[in-house]
């Protein structure tokens, strides 16, 4: 592991525990002493994203994450449940053969934050299915609104 502070290549495991889906481990630089806390997680079998014009890119999870992170922003959803939105998103993909299409990504995504919030749920369609209208965004609210 390279050291965050001063980039040499020699570190040591001070501590390691389990951490959800994940392995938390603290470190020490051998060169600087700098403390540091990685976290390891299995990587999943999804591994290539074709995209809409039918290009091909690596899985990102981050990427993922960043757009359900900004669809919950300022909405009641805390950062332990989004996390649980993503791992969703990622067990769903997992189980596919390795290449997924974006719409894949996104629909399984609008799958996972229905469960958490009616609001961050529109957010992410209108980005992710681009509305071009407002006929767009009461189709898409439509499941949400309580009858009377």
């Amino acid at each position: 592991m390279i050291c965050p502070g001063c980039r040499h290549e020699e570190t040591r495991v001070v501590d390691s525990r389990a951490a959800g889906d994940a392995i938390r481990r603290r470190r020490a630089c051998e060169a600087c002493g700098l403390r540091f806390t990685t976290h390891e997680r299995v990587e999943e079998r999804v591994s290539v994203v074709v995209k809409r014009d039918g290009s091909r890119e690596p899985w990102q999870r981050d990427k993922v994450l960043r757009g359900v992170t900004l669809a919950c922003r300022k909405r009641p959803v805390d950062a332990t449940a989004i996390e649980g939105i993503v791992r969703s998103v990622e067990a769903a993909l997992a189980a596919r053969d390795g290449e997924v299409t974006s719409a894949e990504v996104g629909d399984a995504v609008l799958t996972a934050l229905a469960g958490a919030d009616a609001v961050a749920t529109v957010r992410f369609a209108s980005v992710y299915r681009a509305f071009e209208s407002a006929d767009q965004f009461v189709e898409a609210i439509a499941p949400f609104r309580r009858p009377g």
